[in-house]
C-alpha cells in the first residue's frame, strides 16, 4: 500500500518491511500522533554487531521522522537468552557479565541517537527494572494464563528445536512470556504503542501485542524486517574473521570501514538504502554505477556508515588510510597495531605465529598455507621461507613492521620499550 505516513513511507521505499501488524492502523497512527516504538536488544556480548545495525537504523528514522525510539536493553531477559532459532540452550550469564555487556552495548546508540526529556528524544531502559521484581505466582496468575501453550508450542522458534529433537527448556519456553510482558509494561509506563524487530521476532511480538488486548492497553502493533543475507548467502554481521562488532574497541573504525568497501556489487544499492540516510535520488545515482566505477558507490556506502557510527573524523581517517595504503603503497595510520616488545624483536618470532598474534591468521597452519600461497608479505615483500623470523633489524623507517595477508587484510607492529 501507499503509506502517508513518513515513517513508513521511508521503511517502504528503503526495504525496512517484512510484515505489519495492521498496516492501516499503523499508518493512521503515525500520520496523526507521535508514537513511541522499542526494540529490544539482549546483552549476549560486549558489543553488538552489524546484524543488529538495521534495527538501529529503524529507531534512529523513527526520531528523525518525528517519533520516540526506546533501545530496550535486556537486563532481565538476558538472564534466560532467547531460544528463537537456535539449535540449543544459550550459555547462561551471571549478573556481572551481564551488567559489563550492557555498558559495552550502550556505546552503540550514541551516534544514532538524541537521548533527553523531550517528547521525540530516546530513551534507554533496561527491563530489569521490572522483570527482576516479578512475584513467581502472582505473575502466574495474572500474566501466564492469558498464554495458550498449544499456541506457543505452534511457533516457529519452538517447534523447529522440537522437530529436531534438541531440547527447549522450561527456563527458555517463558523468553517468549518476558517479552510480551516487556511490550506491555512499557505501554503502561511509556505510552510504547509499537514493537520492531527481526522478522525472527514476529511470534513474540504479536504474543505481547495478544497480551496488551488482554490486559486493557491500547491496540498496539507490530513491525518486522527482512532477515538479512549478502548475495552470496553470508550471514549478516559475519565474516570469514569473525563478527563485525560496532564498539571500536573490538574492531576498528579502520576494519569497519573496509567490511563495507568490500560490500560485493549486487548488494550495493540495498546497504545504501538500508544503512546510510542518503537521498533516494543519490543511492539511485550510486547503485548506476557499473564496473570499475562501482568501487566509487562502495567508498560512499563506507564512509557514510562508519560516520554514523565513530564519526567523520574516524570516517575520513579510514579512507585515507585505504587510499594510502591501496593506491599509493604507503601505510596508513588507520592501520590495526599491535605492540611486540623491542627484546622479544631482538630475539627474533617465527613469522608463522607473529600473524597469528596480528590476528591475521588463526593458526600456524592457516599462516603456512597462506605462505604456501603467496597470500602473506612482510614490508610489502612476499613470504617465502616459513621457517623464518621477524626481527628489530625489520622495522622500518616509520619504526613499524608491516604485516599483510592478500591485497585488504594489514597490521602494523610497533615495538613497545
Amino acid at each position: 500500500m501507499a503509506f502517508k505516513s513518513d515513517f513508513l513511507r521511508i521503511m517502504s521505499e528503503r526495504g525496512f518491511i517484512h510484515q505489519i501488524s495492521d498496516e492501516t492502523g499503523l499508518d493512521d497512527l503515525f500520520a496523526t500522533e507521535t508514537v513511541t516504538a522499542y526494540i529490544g536488544f539482549d546483552p549476549t556480548a560486549k558489543s553488538l554487531h552489524v546484524g543488529s545495525l538495521m534495527q538501529i537504523m529503524m529507531l534512529r528514522w523513527m526520531q528523525q521522522t518525528g517519533h520516540q525510539p526506546i533501545a530496550l536493553m535486556g537486563g532481565g531477559t538476558g538472564m534466560i537468552g532467547d531460544p528463537s532459532f537456535k539449535d540449543e540452550a544459550r550459555k547462561l550469564q551471571t549478573s556481572e557479565t551481564i551488567t559489563a555487556n550492557l555498558s559495552g552495548i550502550r556505546q552503540a546508540f550514541e551516534n544514532y541517537l538524541s537521548f533527553g526529556d523531550g517528547p521525540t528524544d530516546a530513551l534507554m531502559i533496561d527491563n530489569a527494572e521490572w522483570l527482576m521484581d516479578l512475584e513467581y505466582v502472582p505473575f502466574l496468575r495474572d500474566v501466564g494464563r492469558h498464554f495458550s501453550v498449544n499456541r506457543m508450542l505452534s511457533f516457529d522458534s519452538v517447534r523447529m528445536r522440537l522437530e529436531r529433537e534438541q531440547s527447549l527448556s522450561f527456563l527458555e519456553f517463558n523468553y517468549m512470556i518476558l517479552q510480551a510482558y516487556d511490550f506491555v509494561e512499557l505501554n503502561r509506563r511509556h505510552g510504547c504503542r509499537l514493537q520492531l524487530g527481526g522478522s525472527d521476532q514476529w511470534g513474540n511480538i504479536v504474543n505481547g501485542i495478544d497480551l496488551g488486548h488482554r490486559l486493557g492497553t491500547p491496540q498496539l502493533y507490530a513491525l518486522t524486517s527482512p532477515l538479512l543475507t549478502t548475495s552470496s548467502g553470508a550471514k549478516m554481521g559475519k565474516t570469514a574473521d569473525g563478527a563485525v562488532w560496532l564498539n571500536a574497541d573490538m574492531l576498528s573504525p579502520y576494519d569497519f570501514w573496509q567490511f563495507w568497501r568490500n560490500t560485493e556489487d549486487a548488494d550495493v544499492e540495498r546497504f545504501l538504502k538500508l544503512y546510510t540516510t542518503l537521498p533516494m535520488d543519490e543511492i539511485a545515482r550510486l547503485a548506476a554505477l557499473k564496473d570499475a566505477e562501482i568501487n566509487e558507490a562502495k567508498k560512499v556506502l563506507a564512509n557514510e556508515v562508519t560516520t554514523l557510527l565513530h564519526g567523520r573524523d574516524a570516517a575520513d581517517e579510514a579512507a585515507d588510510t585505504a587510499r594510502r595504503t591501496f593506491e599509493e603503497g604507503q601505510t596508513g595510520s588507520a592501520l590495526p597495531r599491535i605492540e611486540i616488545s623491542r627484546s622479544e624483536l631482538e630475539g627474533g618470532i617465527g613469522i608463522l605465529s607473529l600473524f597469528v598474534t596480528a590476528g591475521l591468521a588463526s593458526s600456524n597452519g592457516e599462516a603456512r598455507r597462506q605462505v604456501k600461497g603467496g597470500g602473506l608479505k612482510l614490508n610489502d615483500r612476499p613470504v617465502t621461507d616459513e621457517r623464518g623470523t621477524v626481527t628489530a633489524d625489520d622495522l622500518g623507517p616509520e619504526g613499524h613492521i608491516k604485516l599483510s595477508v592478500g591485497k585488504k587484510r594489514h597490521a602494523l607492529v610497533v615495538p613497545s620499550s
